[in-house]
């Protein structure tokens, strides 16, 4: 910290707050202060340990007043402290060492999961815990052995398959043997019921635990789209169980100066319980009139709200059904209801068919055909029916007789909001968030469909109305530390969003390294995505090289995988240098072909087998050089 030189002439001071005024509390003494300016030493609020006795607020707190004292302030406020002994306040005292020790394990595709495992981990300090908070893409199973008390978090993506990042971890299980009877542990498990393997991950790593001889302290907890509510009930049950001091936090509390506590001054913080009601500033149409696409730019003002994000997070956008859906529902449901239309548009899930639905609605709607479609055996039928249906042609085909108010809410699932990569940098646009939007529309079953979100966008806001939205950081999907580090990106269609926001953070800060651009759609002519943008990227030398696949320009068909295998040589160069590779887009399709040709790529250019490709793409992707942003 460097040496200060003891100022010679002082005057007494009564100490002003940062926020500005007197001290409320009873004043603890006059302080010695030198009547001419001597330096002022920087706190870094991250210099006080996280097992310190104190709330992060309290932290932060006190990390302001110390920033805004001189050191002859600080010595007297240090002699003064340390002459009042916890003991003789009455104070708990704080955890020793041999405090009880918790890992939070989590695995995420969206942050969701990170979300949680983050307030977990919070909310066990305050009960006295000391608290590791692990990736699942960075640990094995076998590592649980070392573990004593466990809660892991973990969403399924799709039909029962494992978030991006727990790939690995989950994949490990089946041929992991370890003795776990030491361990004790509860799961929490996102899902979403629309899908027939709901929860299947947490399910599965729940049953794997129990199986190495784990304890369960607390029933696994599965949760659907809105977890906010299971998640909480879930932890404090858990907590009540592992928690070693559930009065710490109070007792340390209770003993300091509501100053301390920072909470006159919080600053708003939106979220999923609170989000940001943004004002549409911009709205253009990418794809030409004549294309099959109907992809739209969005700009949003997020002045004065507050809201950080980074290259490769997301914006999570609460929408609102479209009027003709629900009135499309009411009329299925037989039911005339204003103050119930009014719900249905913001609150509900109106249009997801699954079969968590189905049954709610046998319960309360009996019918032989429905109960039928249900019976085990006839699960490709089910799946059959599934596919391409509204719960309004639910209610058509299965309750004839209509609904009443109460029965109708009861099939229906809160209204998920839906995640967007971040198409913009807040260095290029200050106040703006910008997202990449395809409009869903399509036919099935004799039906105009669409999508709720993106057409809620399309149809329903217009420039000057408002969008309520909050930032969702995606720390598994974010640009090299070094400028200098050469990137990667293959985005196709709307997977292009993320590298605009990428591309923008490197031209603002001056990057050295080398980006390159993968991107493809259907015509060159009707769906080129920001080609004026990438244009100029390349002009001022803020993008490095530009490749493109217009798959219906030509008799046959040609994607970004196939630009990949044309560049091989050059690709497989540039990782061997270092960069790092970049994947967004469709999961189903195109990200596993883009990483079969990854692998391709290693197998050939490196002269290896198949099994030594693919492990030295997965050692890219454990040192997160080969990151994926995929939906």
């Amino acid at each position: 910290m460097g040496s200060l030189e003891m100022p010679s002439h002082y005057a007494t001071y009564m100490p002003f707050s940062p926020r500005g005024g007197l001290f409320t509390e009873p004043f603890l003494g006059p302080f010695l202060v030198e009547t001419r300016p001597v330096p002022i030493l920087r706190f870094d609020f991250d210099m006080i340990p996280d097992h310190a006795p104190f709330l992060p607020q309290q932290r932060q707190s006190i990390s302001a007043l110390l920033a805004g004292l001189s050191p002859l302030q600080r010595f007297w406020l240090g002699g003064f402290l340390s002459s009042t002994s916890v003991a003789q306040s009455g104070e708990a005292a704080p955890p020793s060492a041999s405090a009880g020790k918790l890992t939070v394990l989590y695995g995420t595709e969206s942050g969701n999961a990170e979300k949680l495992a983050d307030l977990s981990a919070k909310e066990a300090k305050k009960r006295g815990l000391q608290v590791k908070v692990v990736n699942m893409a960075d640990v094995s199973p076998s590592m649980l052995a070392k573990v004593d008390n466990l809660i892991v978090i973990v969403s399924t993506w799709g039909e029962g398959d494992p978030p991006e990042s727990a790939g690995a971890f989950y994949k490990a299980l089946p041929s992991t043997e370890v003795d776990l009877a030491k361990l004790k542990f509860s799961v929490c498990a996102l899902g979403d019921t629309a899908y027939e393997k709901f929860c299947q991950t947490g399910k599965d790593i729940d049953a794997w635990l129990e199986a190495r001889g784990a304890t369960r302290v607390v029933p696994r907890e599965d949760c659907d789209v809105s977890y906010q509510e299971p998640h909480k009930k879930w932890l404090e049950a858990v907590l009540n169980v592992l928690a070693c001091a559930p009065e710490f936090s109070a007792a340390i509390t209770s003993g300091l100066p509501a100053f301390f506590l920072g909470t006159e001054s919080a600053a708003v913080e939106y979220g999923r319980d609170n989000p940001f009601k943004a004002t549409l500033a911009e709205k253009v149409r990418l794809t030409d009139m004549r294309s099959g696409k109907e992809t739209w730019h969005y700009g949003l003002s997020i002045e004065d709200s507050g809201i950080s994000y980074e290259p490769g997070d997301a914006l999570a956008v609460v929408p609102e059904n479209a009027p003709d859906v629900v009135d499309g529902v009411l009329a299925a449901a037989k039911l005339s209801d204003a103050t119930l239309r009014t719900a249905l548009l913001s609150e509900y899930d109106v249009t997801t068919l699954s079969r968590n639905m189905l049954e709610k609605l046998a319960a309360v709607s009996p019918s032989a055909k429905l109960s039928a479609l249900l019976a085990a055996e006839n699960k490709g039928e089910l799946k059959s029916y599934l596919y391409g249906r509204w719960i309004e042609d639910a209610l058509r085909d299965f309750a004839s007789d209509g609904l009443s108010a109460e029965q109708l809410r009861s099939l229906l699932r809160p209204l998920p909001q839906r995640l967007y990569s971040i198409a913009s940098s807040l260095a290029a646009f200050p106040d703006e968030v910008h997202l990449t939007v395809a409009s869903v529309r399509y036919e099935s079953n004799g039906r105009q469909r669409k999508g709720v979100a993106s057409t809620y966008l399309a149809d329903l806001v217009d420039v000057g109305g408002s969008v309520s939205v909050y930032a969702q950081a995606n720390r598994n999907f974010r640009l090299p530390t070094s400028s200098e580090t050469p990137i990667i990106m293959v985005g196709p269609g709307t997977g292009v969003a993320p590298f605009r926001a990428f591309t923008q953070a490197r031209a603002a800060a001056g990057a050295t390294g080398k980006s390159w651009l993968f991107f493809g759609d259907q015509h060159y002519t009707h769906d080129f995505l920001y080609q004026l943008e990438w244009q100029e990227h390349l002009a001022n030398g803020s993008l490095s090289r530009l490749d493109v696949a217009f798959s219906r320009d030509q008799p046959e068909k040609v994607y970004v995988q196939h630009k990949m295998l044309d560049r091989a040589a050059e690709l497989y160069a540039w990782l061997q240098e270092g960069a790092h590779f970049y994947v967004c887009g469709d999961a189903s399709r195109m990200a596993h072909d883009v990483h079969e040709t990854l692998v391709t790529i290693f197998e050939k250019q490196g002269g290896k087998s198949r099994e030594a490709a693919e492990a030295e793409v997965e050692e890219l992707r454990k040192a997160r050089r080969y990151q994926k942003d995929v939906y």
